[in-house]
């Protein structure tokens, strides 16, 4: 399911011409490798790997704002003319970014696709673009981000080729605690406002039981029909879901009922997001997501 998005681009050739001061795809003038990401996820990520040899922009880093309203600045322009590496979510999330680089006429930069490097395929028309929940796909793309820093920066090989193997062991973590959860509630059903954290619950064995005409609506920003809208409240006041994921960055009135039943049914709500909150990075963040998720479980 492709996002919603409002990107301001209003900028001339020109504009970006004289803010840039120097050729697309150049490096820092400090000799830094410029990696630009979409969202604080992917740039939390490369600045793990890549330590302090590079330098890191994430367009995408306010835990308040709600992605699908995203406005690119002309700051958004500048640091993509100029980024050696982008990285992009891809899968329609993220499209601002192929406007951003069509914009700067930035040619030079290594495109990472994380939708791409995942191998996911639309099933039924519809993809899951929010990869970043899938263990799996961010130890590819750890690889391939590996492998374009590497290349970018030879002398800095080693190192990053170390940071990426230890990151790569807290990853296999996150996975051996999936497979735990697994172990002890595979089976069981869970409700989800969007598909956000589908990823990561479908890899604990937990069965999605929300309808999907409502998270597809909810995704896209259209009404949900009144008939969908009870057949979602009636998961919780007939107990057939043991946890509500609600997406705490795009709130709206059917997502606060949906809360609400979820709530006076006892049922509990573990509240996920699209980018990092504050002083989490990504490992951190996603132990706190499965903490959640297991605690609400166990009740």
């Amino acid at each position: 399911m492709q996002k919603r998005s409002v990107f301001a681009l209003a900028l001339a050739a020109a504009t970006v011409a004289a803010l840039t001061g120097c050729s697309a795809g150049s490096s820092a003038d400090n000799g830094k490798v410029r990696v630009v990401a979409s969202t604080n996820v992917y740039g939390d990520i490369a600045s793990t790997i890549a330590g302090n040899a590079v330098e890191v922009t994430s367009l995408m880093s306010d835990p308040a704002q709600d992605p699908h309203s995203f406005e690119a600045s002309a700051q958004s322009q500048l640091a993509v003319s100029k980024a050696d590496i982008l990285i992009e979510n891809g899968g329609g999330y993220d499209d601002f970014m192929n406007t951003l680089r069509t914009g700067s006429k930035n040619t030079k930069a290594t495109v990472l696709n994380v939708v791409d490097i995942s191998g996911k395929k639309a099933v039924g028309g519809e993809l899951n673009e929010h990869v970043w929940y899938d263990f799996p796909t961010i130890e590819k793309f750890t690889t391939t981000l590996t492998d374009a820093l590497s290349k970018a920066d030879p002398a800095q090989k080693a190192t990053f080729t170390k940071n990426a193997a230890a990151f790569s062991g807290k990853l296999t973590a996150l996975q051996n605690r999936e497979a735990e959860l697994k172990a002890k509630y595979a089976g069981a059903g869970v409700a989800v406002t969007e598909p956000v954290p589908l990823y990561l619950l479908e890899a604990a064995g937990l069965v999605n039981k929300t309808p999907e005409k409502f998270s597809a609506a909810i995704e896209a920003g259209t009404d949900v029909s009144p008939l969908v809208l009870q057949e979602t409240l009636a998961l919780f006041s007939g107990h057939q879901v043991k946890l509500l994921a609600y997406n705490e960055q795009t709130s709206g009135p059917e997502t606060e009922r949906v809360k609400a039943a979820a709530t006076a049914a006892g049922i509990p709500v573990v509240p996920v997001t699209e980018t990092l909150p504050a002083g989490k990075d990504y490992v951190g963040w996603m132990n706190a997501n499965l903490d959640a998720v297991a605690s609400a479980l166990a009740k």
